[in-house]
């Protein structure tokens, strides 16, 4: 810092207020300092800045060890988020999302000294960890237990179910089928909730759901095979893109065509959702808002300490060629 203040004419505390956004420095030294920074490839320490401020910048995440679209989404846009407001993140990567697994997590989180936790936990096992962690602790949810009393933010997943299910019966089907996610996901058991409840909202009737799948198109094309040898399903309702993936192979191979005969919707809008066969209209969740939410929601708690906060982000139905009309 001193060589880039040398450089730059100015003084060390001038510097250190260009760097930490301080307003009152003017636009030309700023920009003075910001060449001389590029100049001499200044990168500020950031612990040696915690130690000053009093104020770690790192950030600590739990996430389950995944490749599925939803978790590395989320992850990868609480890294941006972290970024954009001067923190980086730890992450920590768990095979299970378990009482142990999430403990470990957090205490090695801990031991690094970060200003926070962020806890991607969709599934209900992560539950009695959670609630056994210190309440001193910041720490914010992502997509866990919404019944249980702690700051949380997540995804609609019960609106975005009935979204779904009113645009296939708004397209003139009599009832909608699901295909459901694993019934240990909070995700999938909010999708199956928002599922049946558009149908009984509009007095149709409620079938079962004809199979539990992992997230996987292989699931998806397992229960297709099912749904294929059924005449009478013209609308189906998938807990995620790639298990309607699965079904529209499925539905192929036995002759029926989408959506001439059976009209689906998927959940998430991975990119290749527009490149299927047909199209898949879908339901998207905006990552981006849940991760700046629980940014916020933690930087609040580090200022102020925990509180019990949450906030759900409406997902956006995506319309596209997969859904048509019953035929007659």
């Amino acid at each position: 810092m001193t060589d880039v203040a040398r450089l730059a004419g100015v003084s060390h505390q001038t510097v250190s207020r260009v760097l930490n956004d301080h307003p009152n420095v003017r636009e030309q030294t700023r920009l003075r300092v910001r060449a001389a920074i590029a100049e001499l490839g200044y990168r500020p320490n950031r612990t040696a800045k915690a130690l000053v401020t009093g104020r770690s910048t790192l950030i600590g995440v739990v996430t389950l060890n995944s490749t599925l679209y939803g978790p590395a989404s989320l992850l990868s846009a609480v890294e941006r988020a972290a970024a954009d407001a001067g923190f980086a993140v730890s992450v920590g990567s768990v095979t299970d999302l378990d009482r142990q697994s999430i403990s470990d997590a957090v205490e090695r989180h801990l031991d690094h000294r970060v200003a926070g936790i962020v806890v991607i936990a969709p599934v209900a096992s992560a539950t009695e960890a959670l609630a056994e962690l210190p309440a001193t602790i910041p720490l914010v949810t992502i997509d866990g237990d919404p019944e249980r009393s702690a700051a949380l933010v997540t995804v609609d997943q019960v609106a975005g179910a009935r979204d779904a299910t009113r645009h296939l019966l708004d397209a003139g089907h009599r009832t909608v089928w699901h295909v459901s996610g694993p019934v240990d996901w909070f995700d999938s058991a909010g999708r199956v909730r928002g599922w049946q409840e558009a149908l009984r909202d509009a007095g149709a009737e409620v079938p079962p759901v004809i199979a539990a799948g992992d997230w996987t198109a292989a699931s998806g094309y397992r229960a297709g095979q099912m749904l294929a040898r059924m005449p009478d399903v013209t609308a189906v309702f998938a807990a995620n893109d790639h298990q309607a993936l699965g079904i529209l192979r499925a539905l192929s191979e036995h002759g029926r065509t989408v959506p001439r005969d059976v009209s689906i919707v998927g959940f998430d809008d991975v990119p290749e959702a527009a490149y299927f066969i047909p199209p898949l209209t879908t339901v998207r969740p905006d990552f981006h808002a849940v991760a700046f939410a629980s940014l916020s929601l933690l930087l609040r708690q580090i200022d102020a300490g925990p509180a019990p906060e949450r906030h759900t982000i409406a997902p956006t139905l995506v319309s596209r060629d997969s859904v048509g009309p019953p035929r007659v």
